[in-house]
């Protein structure tokens, strides 16, 4: 769930980077929230019991 959420902020953050540029600041935010996202999902992945 998380690399999906990952997967598609960062693909909004090169949307709007590049297609779409808005506020500078904001689409970092996307970016950082998105690494975020990423790394949860790889410290944690599925454990096996």
């Amino acid at each position: 769930m998380f690399l999906t959420i990952g997967v598609i902020l960062v693909l909004l953050w090169a949307l709007g980077a590049f297609v779409v540029p808005i506020g500078g600041g904001l689409i970092h935010i996307l970016l950082v929230l998105a690494l975020i996202s990423i790394v949860w999902h790889l410290m944690n992945g599925r454990r096996v019991v």
